[in-house]
């Protein structure tokens, strides 16, 4: 894939946990007919998939874009929801804003932004609260 990128745009469904995780599984595929390392598809998977829950429990979904390029897979996972109040607070393991009946489903762990951290080579969240939200979360190619 030198010098090329490659682009793909998924619709990221609001409040439907049916089709939630769609585009990250659509993603996961592709990056396995690529021939893509299996540790970066499973990193690029978990911190997508974890973005894209976010989206559809927090946010009335989304879109999601993907970019590949020779070094590096780009996720920029946007919405137009309500906004994080508090970005740090919302970075701590366990800290969740989900409604109870999300966490009755088995969402809304406080889960989510850590992942993507855990996950992702870089993550960048943009936010403000009564526009909505970006996360930009990238993987590189080649690991360290």
């Amino acid at each position: 894939m030198s010098g090329s990128v490659m682009t793909r745009e998924f619709v990221i469904p609001a409040n439907d946990f049916a089709a939630a995780g769609e585009a990250s599984s659509s993603v996961k595929r592709m990056l396995v007919q690529l021939g893509v390392d299996p540790l970066i598809v499973k990193k690029t998977a978990i911190s997508m998939y974890e973005a894209e829950m976010n989206a559809v429990i927090h946010a009335d979904g989304g879109k999601a874009l993907l970019e590949i390029d020779s070094e590096k897979i780009l996720i920029k996972i946007q919405d137009q929801g309500p906004g994080i109040p508090d970005l740090d607070k919302a970075m701590e393991e366990g800290y969740s804003t989900a409604p109870d009946e999300i966490r009755e489903q088995g969402f809304g762990a406080g889960m989510g932004l850590p992942n993507m951290k855990r996950y992702s080579d870089k993550l960048d969240i943009k936010t403000e609260v009564g526009k909505g939200t970006t996360v930009e979360i990238t993987i590189f190619l080649k690991q360290a």
